[in-house]
């Protein structure tokens, strides 16, 4: 299976603190690929890294073939990248239509930028309900779906999704892992990282433990299931 994503033996510092060490990792074509750990155990930073805004000490990060660990955040997105942050960081006093085109603004293309619109107002009927909205004003989840819809304007070819279930309902943590699923059969490749560890490793093919910046464990979303390790810390299941 040809590779989308590649790290290659990350190492990032803050100061003197090393956030990751020599971590690597690979996210194939049409893939959910997920990143399981603790508060601190360095999940988002690796977004941050192959998203361009921190930059790697060592190490090198390639997409689709090329090497991108020195671009800056702008052209990740030019690249084919698009990142959903933890907490979702929209613009609460734009519009949900403002938010959606902002998440085009690397786009010149009108036609395809209309028809994505319009793609995405029928992937969740909410949000063109809701189009001249202020998105500050919206509940969690619709925030949630805008914060996925503005990041799918950019038309990207691998999705970062941080902690996307993070303090919503039950009901709605099933419909974004419903849609996370239904944009990968449609070809996007995804990286997950997720604290409901349940949900990410039954979306994901493979997935990455991470501790203290490092990986301790990697595979398929199976064994890391049944991972004695896994289980204990992450799945809550003690034997």
């Amino acid at each position: 299976m040809k590779p989308t994503l590649e790290l290659k033996n990350v190492t990032v510092h803050y100061g003197k603190a090393i956030a990751l060490s020599d971590v690597s990792l690979t996210v194939n074509e049409a893939e959910i690929v997920t990143m399981i750990g603790s508060n601190g155990a360095g999940k988002s930073t690796t977004l941050r890294v192959i998203a361009g805004l921190v930059r790697p000490t060592s190490g090198e990060v390639w997409f689709e073939g090329q090497r991108i660990d020195r671009n800056a955040p702008e052209k990740m997105v030019r690249t084919g990248i698009s990142y959903c942050m933890e907490g979702r960081r929209l613009f609460p006093n734009m519009t949900v239509l403002e938010n959606l085109e902002m998440g085009a603004i690397t786009r010149k293309d009108r036609e395809g930028i209309r028809k994505d619109l319009k793609d995405i107002f029928g992937r969740f009927p909410i949000l063109e309900e809701r189009r001249g909205q202020k998105a500050g004003t919206l509940s969690g989840g619709q925030q949630q779906m805008l914060t996925i819809g503005r990041a799918l304007m950019s038309k990207p070819r691998l999705l970062l999704m941080d902690e996307p279930s993070l303090g919503l309902a039950p009901l709605v943590v099933e419909e974004v892992a419903r849609t996370v699923k239904e944009l990968n059969e449609t070809g996007l490749s995804v990286l997950l990282v997720e604290q409901n560890a349940q949900m990410a490793l039954s979306l994901a093919t493979r997935g990455y433990v991470l501790e203290v910046g490092s990986v301790i464990a990697e595979g398929g979303a199976g064994p890391l299931r049944e991972n004695d390790f896994v289980r204990s810390a992450y799945l809550g299941i003690c034997e």
